[in-house]
């Protein structure tokens, strides 16, 4: 059954990950592998890595310190994620971890914000 960019935007963290370790498994393939393929390819249009950087459009949430008090970033990570508490909990004890990956732009900054005001340090790359 194929999954949809609508259920995909629905999946925690952690069943994005469980997804790609089963499709890496199940097809022997890794994302770490593609990439070079995709530089290679980027690299060939005259502008090079310079136009590969202007068409970014996914961007990842990189919490990088939790602050002083981890229980009101805790709070914001599972709203923004949807995540339960010991996943949310565990992305705060494991700083610099990603919150979420492939967001938009608009949606990367809102996120940062809202962690920043709870006393997070965040990155998004």
């Amino acid at each position: 059954m194929p999954v949809t960019p609508e259920q995909l935007e629905e999946m925690s963290v952690l069943e994005l990950v469980e997804l790609k370790k089963a499709l890496e498994e199940r097809w022997g393939v890794s994302a770490a592998a593609a990439a070079p393929v995709m530089v290679a390819a980027g690299a060939g249009g005259g502008d090079g890595a310079g136009a590969a950087e202007e068409e970014q459009t996914a961007f990842d949430v990189v919490l990088a310190s939790a602050g002083q008090s981890k229980i009101p970033v805790i709070k914001v990570i599972r709203e923004l994620t949807g995540l339960g508490l010991k996943e949310a909990k565990a992305v705060a004890d494991e700083a610099p971890a990603p919150v979420k990956e492939g967001v938009t732009r608009e949606e990367a900054d809102q996120m940062k914000a809202k962690l920043e005001e709870a006393g997070a340090t965040v990155d998004i790359k």
